[in-house]
């Protein structure tokens, strides 16, 4: 056991083999369908929580890990050898996650463990986790693995096309006339990280010019430089995420290693199901 133990949650969209390989331990994001709860990317996934939406009609809710979840993470990273924790949490701008994180670590007062806004989400997140990660096991301070992490969300940029506004139009968050509209013009919205909220950039026609958008988008924020990591998220749509990592390498000079990453359902339910991102990282 490496002696910082690195923590997030499971809005940071890392798979499971790829956590396990980092040692990072992620603490799940509960998903709630009227009295029955679940644990997002533990007991449920996408895939699963999409049937039930339709099945029921409605969207479940989401909450933030208990403190109690992360101090049994905290205590099991401490058991297994850890002499301090290093926890990195979805954005506070739009989760109570790092709160709890935080109320967490004031139940285990004796020991060491730092809290971390990421001021971001799913893969930027999950790699500013895997950046801390890599930091420490090169033999890195809990500061300079902080550091490392920061570094990083600096130097990433997510951009993402929706499929349709159905499950915000269910969320209230669009009107269900304006959605409507929206879907009877095929209009896909893009998605961006901004200020630590998931943000609507623009509004393209068609799956087709959105897909080209953003490849455009991302093609401009790499600007010629390398790109260290690359990642492709999306929502039950593996084949959609596969054809549009084949579009980004016809227009950039990939990492041969892509990470294809489930949104999961602390986040997906927010978005809909059909969403195709990105998330890349540029060399300093």
């Amino acid at each position: 056991m490496l002696p910082i133990a690195i923590v997030t949650d499971t809005d940071s969209s890392l798979p499971a083999a790829v956590a396990a390989q980092y040692g990072i331990q992620q603490v799940p994001i509960n998903i709630h369908f009227g009295e029955e709860s679940f644990q997002a990317a533990v007991d449920i996934n996408d895939e699963e929580a999409f049937a039930r939406i339709d099945r029921d009609g409605k969207l479940p809710t989401t909450s933030a890990p208990t403190p109690g979840q992360f101090s049994e993470a905290y205590q099991a990273a401490f058991d297994a050898g850890a002499e301090s924790v290093l926890c990195f949490c979805v954005s506070a701008e739009i989760s109570g996650t790092y709160n709890a994180a935080l109320t967490a670590r004031d139940l285990l007062p004796e020991r060491d463990i730092t809290v971390v806004d990421s001021r971001t989400l799913s893969l930027g997140q999950g790699y500013m986790a895997i950046a801390a990660a890599e930091a420490v096991r090169q033999g890195a301070s809990k500061e300079e693995a902080i550091a490392a992490a920061e570094s990083l969300r600096e130097r990433t940029h997510v951009y993402a096309a929706l499929a349709t506004l159905k499950y915000l139009a269910m969320s209230g968050r669009v009107g269900h006339l304006a959605a409507g509209m929206a879907n009877l013009l095929n209009i896909k919205p893009i998605l961006t990280v901004r200020d630590g909220k998931l943000d609507m950039l623009e509004k393209v026609r068609t799956q087709h010019k959105a897909w080209d958008r953003v490849v455009e988008l991302t093609v401009e924020k790499v600007g010629g430089q390398t790109i260290e990591r690359m990642g492709i998220i999306h929502v039950n749509a593996l084949e959609k995420a596969r054809e549009f990592e084949a579009l980004l390498r016809e227009h950039l000079s990939c990492p041969t290693d892509i990470i294809t990453a489930e949104f999961t359902p602390g986040l997906s339910i927010h978005s809909g199901t059909g969403i195709v991102g990105v998330v890349v990282v540029v060399a300093e």
